[in-house]
């Protein structure tokens, strides 16, 4: 028996927490091996083989983690969906990834109930508690099945999609490893670079839907940790966490530090968070400031690392270093990097250009689309997520920008990163995006569209203050040249921005081509 899976600790330690949610309700392992038995033998009696597809649209609760544990024991594809999808968003990634049994929860009726109609060739839709209109009761379903693993387990794979900020979502397809399930080592990341360990207790404050909280958490419960698991993020509520459950470690994005360094310094000094031993920030750029303050915060324990669901390189950068390389993300540990300038050719250091990677490891592609698979990958077998970066002398890793988001006004390429990193710390500011929008002369104009904090007032005052204070700390022309306001950007949970929303609403008629 592989040492890395549930049953290791539900008979070693059965009542010890695998998932604890924010609101307090509690897992254990030997609740959570016995319910994810249940159901993995509910799929295998529903003819689910090694390689079929289930599509899970929940929202952070407690069964969550169960779902995926049936699925990853039996040999099966798991795709989370995003639960703020319309029905037909949904529909379209039930259908895209080839799922044959659907399960989601009474607190996605909206979703759910129109959808039931809108994917004829699941076979089989369950909704847990509660009842909804076409789909079997989870709970009824699954509670006959015997809590006892099935004769042969092989582990699953996610098979996750992009967010579809720029276009329809794609899934990520890789090829199964056929390994007996339990013998796969644990994200390697959280026990090697992190050092968690059986018994710490890892928080997860952001949506399981996404690919690092579900891929963290679940290497957190392979070895032998628990998971505390935010139902949505609040920064107050994540800081009492920290405390009540003596969280050791923890992934976060930047606007949940930027959210909890905005609460008031009494509440920031009263939070003892003096368990944590390693947290990990990713998924989107963190501002130098935010960072910095960060660190001083919470001390040298924060780690940073860049890669892609698509996987092929990871880069990972520690407090120290980073304070060394202060908006590094990091040297690859996995993968070679190049930049590259838009006819290919390599770039030395200091110059920006698209990110590409000479990856390492199995390939990917992106399921039922070989045209964009092909794009995503040149003639020499590397492949990019159409970032923009450049490498230092000694190799640490620099983000501009997306290729997409970039601005060109006047012939000047200009990386919107820089003035939001700058804005964001402006204490008006709750949360910023900075995009070109048409100009008849220039081409593209900066603007910001700018979240405002809780009172603030939006109008031309705040908007000359904003544009002074991008100016004091940037050269002009990278600032912007007009602010609007919305009450609240689309932003994903998961820290990533809709920006091609904000876009579409500037574009319209101008036939941007660049966001697909």
């Amino acid at each position: 028996m592989g040492s890395h899976q549930l049953r290791t600790f539900a008979d070693r330690s059965p009542d010890r927490p695998a998932v604890i949610m924010g609101a307090g309700t509690v897992v254990t392992f030997r609740e959570l091996e016995d319910r994810s038995n249940r159901l993995a033998n509910f799929l295998h009696h529903q003819g689910l083989r090694p390689g079929d597809h289930i599509a899970v649209v929940l929202e952070n609760n407690e069964r969550v983690h169960e779902v995926v544990w049936a699925a990853q024991r039996s040999g099966l594809y798991w795709t989370l969906i995003n639960n703020h999808l319309t029905p037909e968003e949904t529909a379209y990634i039930v259908e895209d990834c080839g799922a044959r049994v659907l399960i989601t929860s009474a607190a996605m009726a909206a979703v759910a109930e129109p959808l039931a109609a809108l994917v004829p060739a699941v076979e089989c839709r369950l909704a847990m508690h509660g009842d909804l209109a076409g789909y079997e009761r989870y709970e009824d379903g699954v509670e006959e099945f015997p809590p006892e693993p099935l004769a042969h387990q092989e582990e699953g794979m996610a098979m996750l999609y992009s967010s579809g900020t720029t276009g329809r979502p794609k899934g990520i397809l890789r090829p199964l490893s056929g390994t007996p399930y339990g013998e796969e080592e644990p994200f390697p990341l959280l026990a090697g670079m992190l050092g968690f360990r059986e018994g710490d207790v890892y928080l997860s404050p952001a949506p399981l839907y996404h690919a690092a909280p579900i891929a963290w958490s679940m290497a957190a419960q392979r070895t032998g940790g628990t998971a505390v698991v935010m139902e949505r993020f609040d920064p107050a509520r994540c800081l009492e966490l920290i405390e009540a459950h003596r969280v050791t470690h923890g992934q976060f994005v930047p606007t949940m530090f930027v959210r909890m360094l905005k609460l008031p310094d009494e509440q920031r000094e009263a939070a003892d968070t003096s368990s944590l031993e390693a947290v990990v920030h990713a998924a989107a750029p963190c501002p130098v400031d935010v960072k910095r303050r960060m660190i001083e915060w919470w001390g040298p324990i924060i780690h940073e690392f860049y890669a892609g669901t698509e996987g092929g390189g990871i880069t990972w950068i520690t407090s120290d270093e980073w304070l060394a390389h202060p908006g590094s993300v990091g040297r690859f540990v996995t993968g070679t990097p190049h930049i590259l300038d838009d006819d290919g050719r390599e770039l030395p250091a200091g110059e920006p250009g698209v990110i590409w990677l000479e990856a390492q490891g199995g390939g990917f592609e992106y399921h039922n689309d070989p045209t964009k698979t092909r794009e995503t990958f040149n003639d020499r077998g590397w492949f990019t997520l159409w970032d923009v970066g450049y490498l230092d002398m000694e190799g640490y890793l620099y983000l501009t920008d997306r290729k997409l988001y970039m601005i060109v006004s006047g012939g000047v390429n200009i990386y919107p990163q820089e003035a939001e990193d700058v804005l964001i710390m402006h204490p008006s500011v709750a949360d910023v995006a900075v995009i070109g929008v048409p100009n008849d002369e220039m081409g593209e104009d900066v603007k910001a569209v700018v979240q405002p904090a809780a009172g603030a007032e939006p109008g031309d005052a705040l908007q000359r203050e904003l544009i002074e204070y991008c100016r004091e700390r940037l050269a002009h022309y990278k600032c912007p040249r007009s602010v609007d306001f919305e009450q609240e950007l689309p932003r994903l949970e998961t820290g990533k921005l809709y920006k091609r929303l904000l876009r579409d609403r500037y574009w319209g008629g101008h036939g941007d081509s660049r966001v697909v």
